[in-house]
């Protein structure tokens, strides 16, 4: 009989806690609240969650460019870099060509010799460096962009504004000036 009421006992228990059939549970005003903070906590998040995708996305378009950039520089460096070195050695082809272009023209000696072959194998390192000659011709338009005028002579034999005599050749580092040539440019005869 102990046993009999221990199982009705436990029958009761359930039925207080089971629910009828088809009846919903109803959250409680605390549960209510509860899911509302939650619900506020989790879109607060989310757009927490937005916002760092987004500056992760800067920051590695913001790298992504750095790298970019210091690439370019790079490349700047290996193809500009040795730049003032070419220019302290500008003067010394410059005089070796001087010397040669005022050797007399049936002079044969050794020492010409030797200072021509010095010369061609300067300009071919100098090539191979990037380094090539302006064109300042008499008769050349004169560009201030590759030129650098250091006088002007008025002359009927060429058109103004063209190179007349150049003083001191241009050079060219990869397509870009090293050194400007330094010419006289023809103006108009006055009358």
């Amino acid at each position: 009989m102990e046993k009999k009421k221990h199982a009705h006992q436990h029958e009761h228990k359930h039925e207080a806690h089971a629910p009828e059939e088809g009846a919903e549970l109803a959250p409680s005003a605390s549960d209510a609240e509860r899911i509302k903070e939650l619900e506020e906590a989790l879109s607060a998040k989310g757009l927490e969650a937005a916002n760092n995708w987004d500056k992760y996305l800067r920051e590695r378009a913001d790298l992504e460019n750095y790298r970019k950039r210091v690439q370019k520089e790079k490349e700047e460096i290996l193809k500009y870099g040795n730049e003032n070195f070419l220019l302290e050695i500008l003067p010394a082809l410059d005089n070796l060509e001087r010397a040669v272009a005022h050797a007399a023209d049936d002079d044969q000696s050794p020492v010409l010799q030797g200072v021509k072959i010095t010369l061609s194998m300067f300009v071919s390192t100098l090539k191979r460096f990037g380094v090539t000659p302006l064109e300042a011709a008499p008769g050349t338009p004169f560009d201030p962009t590759y030129h650098q005028a250091m006088s002007q002579v008025e002359t009927a034999d060429q058109e103004p504004n063209t190179v007349v005599a150049e003083l001191q050749k241009g050079y060219l580092l990869n397509e870009r000036l090293l050194r400007p040539a330094m010419v006289t440019v023809a103006t108009a005869p006055k009358g």
